[in-house]
């Protein structure tokens, strides 16, 4: 193992079987090529559970695990940023059910994870709607930022009721409103004041995005940011997705020639 990728592993000491597959994984880190910020879209929960003859809900709900696992992954290996897709505008469109089940698993996720998120210096916040959502889910999720906020390490995102159109249209709104109020000319807008009225302001663009299930779409997720963003992709459905597979998609990243339109 690198003196590079030692770094890491003493972080993952007793998480981490000596002689596994993730520990090959883990050695083959760059550490000096780490990206800074990682998405997620999280999808095949519905095919994970239907290929086991399950209900939708308890792919759901075995997804809370991959969310867990890759939380504490991201936090080990010091990222950034790490922002997750967890429900989309259009997501309301799913049985009603079903949607009701994906908030009681947030709100229970959040009541049994906030202890561990300040125990690791983890800064939670919501990207997306937020004001679409349930009152008391708007409260919880409200609480849980104003807990985090001055934790110093990761920042872990989670979108709900996000749609990348929706947030380009938001970030409009809100550059308007500053224009009426300062007196703004058109020429004072640049990328990087409009990336200030983005719910990701004052953090980096993703450098990976991982897709799960073996889809390849975008489906609408940080339309703005993923500009020059690597992608991705595996078959792995979301419920399997553990700590070997993040390290893979980084050292798959970590072999490719970011030139950003460049020569």
């Amino acid at each position: 193992m690198s003196s590079d990728a030692l770094q890491y592993w003493k972080d993952f000491v007793g998480v981490i079987e000596p002689g596994s597959e993730e520990e090959r994984l883990l050695g083959a880190l760059d550490a000096e090529r780490m990206p800074a910020h990682i998405a997620i879209i999280m999808d095949g929960n519905g095919r994970w559970a239907r290929s086991r003859k399950l209900l939708r809900v308890q792919g759901h709900r075995a997804g809370i695990e991959s969310v867990r696992d890759t939380v504490e992954t991201a936090t080990r290996l010091k990222l950034e940023a790490l922002t997750l897709y967890a429900f989309s505008i259009e997501n309301w469109k799913r049985p009603a059910e079903e949607v009701s089940t994906l908030m009681k698993l947030l709100r229970k996720y959040l009541s049994i994870e906030l202890k561990t998120l300040m125990d690791n210096n983890i800064r939670f916040r919501v990207l997306g709607r937020m004001d679409g959502l349930e009152a008391v889910i708007q409260k919880e999720l409200r609480e849980a930022e104003e807990m985090t906020a001055n934790n110093e390490g990761l920042m872990f995102n989670i979108a709900l009721n996000y749609g990348g159109r929706v947030e380009i249209v938001d970030a409009c709104r809100s550059l308007c409103r500053e224009a009426l109020e300062s007196g703004a000319a058109p020429e004072d807008l640049d990328d990087q004041v409009f990336a200030r009225h983005l719910y990701t302001a004052g953090q980096p663009d993703p450098d990976l995005l991982i897709r799960t299930s073996g889809e390849y779409r975008i489906s609408n997720f940080l339309l703005w940011q993923i500009a020059y963003t690597e992608i991705w992709f595996t078959d792995t459905m979301w419920p399997d997705f553990r700590k070997k597979h993040l390290f893979q998609a980084i050292i798959d990243y970590q072999k490719r020639d970011r030139r950003y339109g460049g020569i």
